[in-house]
Parts: structure tokens; C-alpha cells; sequence
């Protein structure tokens, strides 16, 4: 039996519900064999058709929005595109970069899409922190945690702006630094440091704004215990 995704927020026309590092949102051509996705999980659980307002990577966990109606989703959909949605998520880098910084850097849209369209994050540092790995001819390897709100949405962004600035996502397997994903997978850390904790959006039916929060869980929490980091509030 599948398991079901808690529910953050829900009422008659949307819900905001929190998906796990690991699993697809929906099928596609990088699906490969899987056969266990976000998507058909959430039909089964709310016993309904739902539309899947924006998407999360497989390795990313947090606030995943659907809407349970054709007119919701497309009220949602155009808040999109005016950028009305207000998504911050956490990660964890390698190095300490300045305490608030933007980066805008064009960004191609993934295989197969090589135009660059304009793309930008705002990042703020949370926290810092070191472990006893050397690296880079110093006794020690930096680590930090950010807030990201990507002002655009673009093919991976976060994660491939954190590569533009060196300071590489941790657990990012295609655009990170391996020798510091070891360093956190022989802590028994795995998955990719990167969570959706917090979606902000105006209502389809009347406006209000909503806001919705999801905290770190698992292995993202063990990661932020190696250096006594906790969530924000």
C-alpha cells in the first residue's frame, strides 16, 4: 500500500501537501522504470482529478501545491507566470558565502533546450559551520545553510546557480562536488540538500494570501546536526 503525503493546507480547491526526497512528482522521459509517482498517489488520496500547479525535483522535498479544479489551476497557473509565488527553500552548500546575495546568471531550459532566458535567486545565509574533512589544504571543509527564493524558474536553478558561485549544493549529484557528498554520505546523510519549506500564494477563489510551511525532515535534519544548526523559524 502506497503511503500517503501529509497534508500541509487543503480546502475545496487546492492543497499544499509535502513530498519526500525520492519520489517523482510525475512520469516523464527521466523516469526510466519507475513506477511510483507523486501524481498518482495524490489522485488516490484525495479520491479526485488534481492539476499540479508547478513541479519539485525527485531529490527535493517540501511544499508541492495541486489544484482540484480546471479554473483553480489556471488562476494558480497565471500566478506563476506573474511570478506571484513566493517559494523559499533551504540548503546546504559547501564554503561560507556573504551573509545576502542575488544571482543572476541566464540559465539554458535542460537537455535539449539550449536557449538561456534570463534567471535570478536571492539567497541568505542562516548559518555556518565546519567538519573535521580537509579540504583544499586546510584542516577543515565549510559548510553553510541558506534560505533560496528563486525570483525565476528556470531548469534547476538553485541548485546550478549554487554550482555558478562554487559553493555546490550538498548531495547534488549532477551539479555538485562529489568529494564534499562523500563527506556527508559517510555521515550517513544521502540525500540532496534541498527543501521547498515554505510556499506563499494568492488564493484562486478570493485573493488572500496563503503561506504554507513545511519543516525539514529525515536525513536534512541529520545534516543539520552535524553542526547544531536548527530550523528557522
Amino acid at each position: 500500500m502506497q503511503v500517503q503525503l501529509p497534508v500541509l493546507y487543503a480546502d475545496e480547491w487546492l492543497a499544499v501537501v509535502d513530498k519526500p526526497a525520492g519520489l517523482m512528482v510525475h512520469d516523464s522521459a527521466l523516469a526510466a522504470d519507475e513506477t511510483d509517482f507523486a501524481a498518482d498517489r495524490l489522485r488516490a488520496q484525495f479520491g479526485r482529478q488534481i492539476h499540479l500547479v508547478h513541479r519539485l525535483d525527485r531529490a527535493t522535498s517540501g511544499c508541492l501545491l495541486l489544484a482540484f479544479d480546471r479554473d483553480s489551476a489556471s488562476a494558480l497557473g497565471k500566478a506563476v507566470m506573474a511570478q506571484q509565488l513566493d517559494k523559499r527553500y533551504l540548503a546546504v552548500c559547501r564554503g561560507w558565502p556573504e551573509e545576502d546575495f542575488v544571482i543572476d546568471h541566464p540559465l539554458d531550459g535542460g537537455p535539449g533546450k539550449p536557449q538561456k532566458k534570463p534567471a535570478q535567486t536571492r539567497f541568505r545565509r542562516l548559518a555556518t559551520g565546519e567538519l573535521d574533512e580537509p579540504s583544499a589544504g586546510f584542516d577543515t571543509s565549510r559548510y553553510a545553510l541558506l534560505e533560496c527564493a528563486p525570483l525565476t524558474g528556470r531548469f534547476r536553478q538553485i541548485r546550478r546557480h549554487l554550482k555558478h558561485a562554487s559553493h555546490h549544493m550538498i548531495g547534488d549529484t549532477s551539479h555538485g562536488d562529489g568529494r564534499h557528498n562523500r563527506a556527508f554520505r559517510m555521515r550517513g546523510v544521502h540525500r540532496m540538500l534541498l527543501h521547498a519549506g515554505m510556499l506563499g500564494f494568492p488564493h484562486p477563489r478570493d485573493g488572500r494570501e496563503v503561506r504554507v510551511a513545511a519543516a525539514p525532515s529525515g536525513e536534512f535534519v541529520k545534516a543539520m546536526e552535524l553542526f547544531g544548526w536548527r530550523p528557522p523559524d
